[in-house]
């Protein structure tokens, strides 16, 4: 049972995400250190209709993603200056940035964000699915990413999940076409 004004009931949290101030050095950390991935990269996302505190804006980013058991760690990459969650305000660096549940009515949970006082940081679309980077008070390095993936996309995460089983250390950046 989710706690009365609070989203806990939305979906557990499937992923910490973080802003590097060097991607591949954050990798090679992520990989040699702490044995996870191979990492898969999905290179200079624009987001379908995206905005920024409301505004349109044309931000491009690069994200690398692998498991760590059944929890997704995502590394985020600026590719511009527009206004985005990983820059500006929201742009804390090499610290836990946000992270990510995955959600079945992206309507009904944007609309519990309102009713717990949310802020809306980014919105928009990616592969047929909705997504929003929202602040619920705890301001920079604290955001929620709610996710309503597309079609297909389940079948991709596990793919990516399935990598990292037993994996060896080999190839450990792979990039999607």
């Amino acid at each position: 049972m989710p706690k009365p004004g609070s989203i806990s009931g939305f979906a557990p949290i499937s992923q910490m995400a973080y802003v590097p101030s060097d991607f591949d050095a954050a990798i090679a950390y992520w990989t040699e250190k702490m044995g996870v991935g191979p990492f898969f990269l999905f290179e200079n996302i624009a987001l379908d209709d995206m905005r920024y505190c409301g505004e349109p804006t044309d931000a491009h980013f690069t994200v690398a993603i692998a498991y760590w058991g059944d929890v997704q760690i995502e590394l985020v990459k600026g590719e511009n200056d527009a206004p985005a969650h990983y820059n500006g305000e929201y742009g804390v660096k090499d610290q836990l940035h946000h992270v990510l549940q995955f959600v079945d009515d992206f309507d009904a949970s944007m609309h519990e964000v309102a009713a717990v006082g949310g802020k809306v940081v980014v919105s928009g679309g990616f592969g047929g699915g909705k997504v929003a980077y929202v602040d619920l008070g705890a301001g920079p390095g604290g955001l929620v990413e709610i996710l309503q993936p597309g079609e297909g996309a389940a079948g991709l995460f596990e793919m990516i999940k399935s990598a990292g089983i037993d994996w060896d250390g080999s190839d450990p950046v792979r990039r999607l076409g």
